[in-house]
């Protein structure tokens, strides 16, 4: 429990200095101005989002691998909490995109692709409640988990195979250092994702805690009314 505690506390720590950093530190963009500060925190929260469904990824072959229930509580686990991050993403996105584009949202590769991503997982996790047997939820659960996943390198190779109206990359974009970051911009911005991975972690340990409990109770409920 202390050192759940002390994690917990470490990742929100994280997250104020973040903020601290992309309103306080980070330079301003000279052609968005304020609004473009979101970026710390939409992008960062991006990333997170997609190590999320990674690990739920690997827990779901996992699970079809070894039929072990823990993979099934860190699938869901790591869905739920990479879902909320893509909740902030389609939030925080139009946000920017307003001041900046002129417009709310608009179909383009990037966005259309995140939105159906965030679908999936609804259903991912819609999915779950439908069925009762723990062993065949598990199973459908895990196998509809790995096509979905199939989005995620969809969403993140957007920008760079088709030219859409989200901006283009500028992390890992080509060539030279890789990025059109001002240098402090680019160290905010990895503290940020940084902060936010390390928020994403916590909250799978937490919800993967809670899920093994619920399994156990479900457990033990089946085997009071069979007796």
């Amino acid at each position: 429990m202390t050192k759940r505690i002390i994690f917990g506390g470490v990742a929100i720590l994280l997250v104020i200095a973040a903020a601290y950093a992309a309103f306080f530190i980070a330079p301003e963009e000279r052609t968005m101005g304020l609004i473009q500060r979101i970026f710390y925190f939409h992008a960062a929260t991006a990333w997170a989002g997609e190590m999320t469904f990674f690990v739920c990824f690997v827990a779901n072959l996992l699970y079809v691998w070894k039929r072990q229930p823990k993979y099934d509580w860190l699938s869901v686990s790591s869905a739920e909490v990479g879902l909320a991050c893509i909740t902030v993403v389609l939030i925080t996105g139009p946000i920017w995109a307003h001041p900046v584009w002129g417009i709310w949202w608009t179909w383009d590769a990037r966005l259309t692709s995140t939105f159906v991503l965030w679908l999936l997982y609804v259903s991912y996790l819609l999915l779950r409640t439908l069925v009762e047997e723990p062993d065949r939820r598990a199973m459908l659960s895990a196998l509809f988990g790995i096509f979905a996943f199939l989005d995620v390198p969809l969403v993140f190779f957007s920008i760079r195979w088709w030219r859409t109206q989200h901006p283009q990359p500028v992390i890992m974009g080509g060539s030279g250092s890789g990025s059109g970051l001002d240098p402090t911009m680019s160290k905010v911005f990895f503290f940020s994702v940084l902060a936010m991975h390390m928020l994403a972690a916590f909250l799978i340990v937490e919800r993967y805690i809670l899920e093994k409990m619920k399994s156990e109770l479900d457990f033990l409920a089946r085997e009071v009314e069979t007796q």
